[in-house]
């Protein structure tokens, strides 16, 4: 098992125990998000990506 980081500091520690932070990053799972919510995020992924590519093209073609 890991070894739990010390808080940076009290303001840190307080904030960590009252809004239930997690204390380090890899505790997030994100496999096991429920599948809307893994496709709307692919959704606004992709659409970000294509809108990118579209304004470039259309950009370069002017």
């Amino acid at each position: 098992m890991k070894e739990k980081k010390p808080p940076f500091n009290d303001a840190i520690d307080h904030f960590n125990k009252i809004e239930g932070n997690a204390t380090d990053p890899s505790n997030a799972k994100l496999k096991n998000l429920p599948k809307p919510i893994k496709y709307i995020g692919y959704f606004i992924v992709f659409f970000l990506i294509i809108a990118f590519l579209i304004i470039f093209i259309l950009n370069v073609i002017k």
